[in-house]
């Protein structure tokens, strides 16, 4: 384990030679990265670290996961990419397991978290056009003041953080902002152009930002009293990471689609799904949306088995018990230079006192004391380790952690 971080010279001489080559559209810290397993990853110079970021939320199952590395080595054996110009046998199985999964009837397969975002807002005004006669091109959306949800020109445009949208407009209209978790809110921003309320359960971004108690039965009660679509943004906290197979699941809601990437695709590929019921999907008509590479039969294959993974409900269990230990341990810890400590499942976040440094600094000596976290805003740090980390490695993670806060 490493208590300090002096970089090679051949580390060093990566990190110059992306900076010479690759778009600075990332602060990276300074790490150069070669090899992972589980939980643990390796870099350049040998030095090991606990991954507590999880790229996002995409390694949910941990680098390198049998399972997944045997679904997706058996395919490429076979086939990679036909398009959906044709038919493939790992797609119908990948679709039929992700829908039942999520209790509806079908999918529309994507790539990226982003692109099942712009998938739902062309379905969803294509349903309020179409189903609930919405004048044309007057439909609106709902949005949530600090979401995230991709950084698409679209979705940017109705984001406020500034660094993801000055410099990009002019952007797309018809986004309606309330708070997240006011249901209040929500009610007196629907008309009768309202189409769907797009949100996150949790806010990932935002710095893990769970709502109140009861709020998303009153978004599910308020979408039905108006013939509204919920739309669950569940790229982030979706497939166990917040406790359940969907975080929506903690108040026994379904929403009428669910959004799903980032651990999806097991670490492995980019695959993402709009998840819904005919009613909703079947607005949509050969021509009308699609994607090269969306559900490709190698994403196929490794979707299918991330489902599986899934299906006995261990992981999602063994992430709540996991993470209310977390949420105990540190709350019940002395940081003094903690504000707030938040969190649902393996996915928690500590604000930062203003006095006691920034979420990149906290970040900083996490990594020379052998742990990988990232900071979002400026005095937020969020974690969201695999559900497969050994409860040791956990609590070795939680011990580097209380004592980077106490030496701020």
């Amino acid at each position: 384990m490493t208590t300090a971080h002096t970089l090679t010279e051949s580390a060093t001489s990566l990190l110059e030679l992306e900076h010479r080559h690759a778009a600075h559209n990332y602060h990276p810290l300074p790490v150069v990265l070669a090899h992972g397993e589980g939980a643990w990853v390796t870099d350049v110079e040998g030095r090991r670290y606990l991954d507590l970021l999880s790229a996002y939320s995409a390694l949910n199952f941990g680098h390198r996961h049998p399972a997944l590395l045997a679904a997706a080595r058996a395919q490429l054996d076979r086939l990679t990419l036909a398009s959906r110009a044709f038919h493939t046998d790992q797609f119908a199985r990948f679709a039929e397991e992700l829908a039942g999964l999520a209790g509806k009837d079908a999918i529309l397969p994507m790539n990226t978290g982003a692109e099942a975002v712009e998938t739902a807002i062309k379905v969803a005004r294509k349903w309020g056009y179409e189903r609930k006669r919405v004048p044309t091109d007057m439909a609106e959306i709902v949005v949530c003041h600090d979401n995230f949800h991709g950084r698409t020109t679209t979705i940017v445009g109705f984001s406020d953080d500034p660094e993801a949208r000055t410099g990009f407009g002019p952007f797309a209209t018809g986004f309606v902002h309330v708070p997240h978790g006011d249901a209040e809110a929500l009610a007196a921003a629907i008309t009768d152009r309202t189409v769907a309320f797009l949100f996150e359960p949790i806010q990932g971004e935002a710095g893990v930002i769970v709502p109140p108690d009861g709020w998303l039965r009153d978004v599910r009660r308020l979408c039905n009293d108006h013939n509204v679509l919920m739309i669950a943004d569940e790229i982030q906290s979706g497939l166990g990471r917040a406790g359940a197979t969907f975080a929506c699941d903690h108040e026994q809601v379904t929403p009428d689609l669910y959004l799903l990437g980032k651990a999806l695709g097991g670490g492995i590929v980019p695959v993402s799904a709009v998840v819904a019921d005919w009613d909703v999907l079947g607005v949509i008509r050969p021509g009308e949306h699609g994607s090269t590479f969306g559900g490709n039969p190698l994403a196929a294959a490794v979707g299918s088995a991330v489902v599986e993974l899934l299906q006995s409900g261990e992981l999602q269990r063994r992430s709540a018990r996991l993470g209310a230990n977390v949420l105990d341990r540190l709350r019940a810890a002395d940081l003094s230079g903690v504000a707030e400590i938040r969190g649902r499942g393996l996915w928690w976040a500590l604000d930062l006192h203003p006095d006691h440094g920034t979420g990149r600094e906290l970040s900083q000596r996490l990594l020379e004391g052998g742990v990988l976290a990232k900071d979002t805003r400026r005095h937020t740090v969020r974690f969201a380790p695999p559900l497969t980390i050994d409860e040791g490695d956990l609590d070795h993670a939680l011990d580097v952690l209380e004592g980077a806060l106490r030496n701020a």
